[in-house]
């Protein structure tokens, strides 16, 4: 039998038809949410709002919630809609979970105010997460040493740059210890899922799952993106081999050679299969790859241009420009500047 909800806790019990009886009691968990500067929407109702259902479900407090921005002012997301907080970071995080909920720019949104109060919960036995980018301010409190985490997959390479000495993973969320993290946007939900699962049990989270009109909950090592085999619309071995060797290459020097003598096939097979496929051929594809790489690392780091350029594999930050703003119609000094002084308008 349920029991009554007391006047504390109808704020996180909504009403509903669908029931789920729980065959043990559970103690209820706190998740404490931090709002880093121009968050992703999609992430953070994608967390919690599991949390709010599976209370509806069981109707009672299975779950608490708390969210916080640094200063405890509104704080707007990525796409400008504010959100009030219900105040400042506290001295300590309840007993729970910690999720920092990142965004666009998220290097620039990590003050050392944050870091080091994330350093703190840490240190306090809490259970720490970053959701889509907030693995940027986990890195930043030096926590994620010799763990596996994730991130979103358009950081991952600029968050490699950065920080060279981590190693994200490539999948939809990972659970190591007390570091939770997932890629963000229906991610979250992911991981939301797997926490209802471990606290209350797989009956409660199948029908979180059902009610949030989730056709498959995703396992921690399921690859955040479709398979290279369906981004490129071919199943032909040596052209999956090839352009896997040649996005390994974005800092490196390039040759047909040795991307043909890696497959196994001539360098004139290479480029039919190239311009049969993709239209293109394989150096095109280099190209794009590392100017998109080079757009990513202006837009969330304070690499110059130069330094860019070299870390996107190119001999001079001429070629770089123009690749790029041919490709993009802007220079990369440009696009770096436009970019750089948008968070001031983000903070609410």
């Amino acid at each position: 039998m349920t029991s009554p909800v007391s006047p504390q806790g109808r704020q996180f019990v909504s009403r509903g038809i669908a029931h789920v009886t729980l065959s043990t009691p559970v103690e209820p968990i706190t998740v404490s949410f931090v709002l880093m500067r121009q968050f992703t929407m999609l992430a953070f109702t994608s967390a919690i709002e599991p949390l709010r259902v599976a209370n509806q479900l069981a109707g009672q407090v299975l779950f608490r919630w708390h969210v916080f921005s640094e200063d405890g002012q509104p704080i707007a997301c990525s796409n400008g809609v504010p959100l009030l907080p219900d105040g400042p970071l506290p001295p300590l995080a309840a007993p729970g979970y910690v999720l920092v909920c990142g965004g666009v720019e998220p290097d620039a949104a990590c003050s050392p105010a944050l870091t080091d109060w994330l350093r703190a919960q840490w240190r306090h036995g809490r259970i720490v997460g970053g959701l889509c980018t907030g693995a940027y301010a986990l890195a930043r409190a030096g926590i994620l040493d010799r763990r596996r985490f994730t991130l979103h997959w358009e950081n991952i390479r600029s968050f490699s740059e950065l920080f060279p000495k981590l190693t994200p993973e490539w999948q939809v969320f990972c659970v190591d210890d007390r570091i939770v993290t997932c890629a963000g946007g229906v991610a979250a939900a992911d991981l939301v899922l797997k926490l209802i699962d471990d606290h209350c049990g797989p009956e409660l989270s199948q029908t979180v799952m059902n009610m949030c009109l989730l056709t498959r909950r995703r396992d921690e090592g399921d690859e955040q993106t479709t398979s290279l085999t369906s981004r490129l619309g071919s199943r032909n071995r040596h052209l999956l081999k090839a352009v896997n060797y040649i996005e390994q290459c974005i800092e490196d020097t390039f040759r047909i050679d040795d991307c043909a003598e890696h497959v196994g096939v001539s360098r004139r097979q290479i480029e039919r299969l190239f311009q049969k496929n993709l239209g293109m051929t394989p150096l095109q594809y280099l190209n794009g790859v590392r100017l998109q790489h080079g757009r990513a690392l202006l837009a969330e780091t304070d690499m110059s241009v130069i330094d860019v350029a070299v870390a996107c594999g190119y001999g001079s930050s001429a070629h770089f420009s123009k690749s790029f703003r041919k490709k993009f119609g802007i220079s990369p000094h440009n696009f770096s500047h436009f970019r750089k002084k948008r968070p001031a308008q983000a903070g609410g």
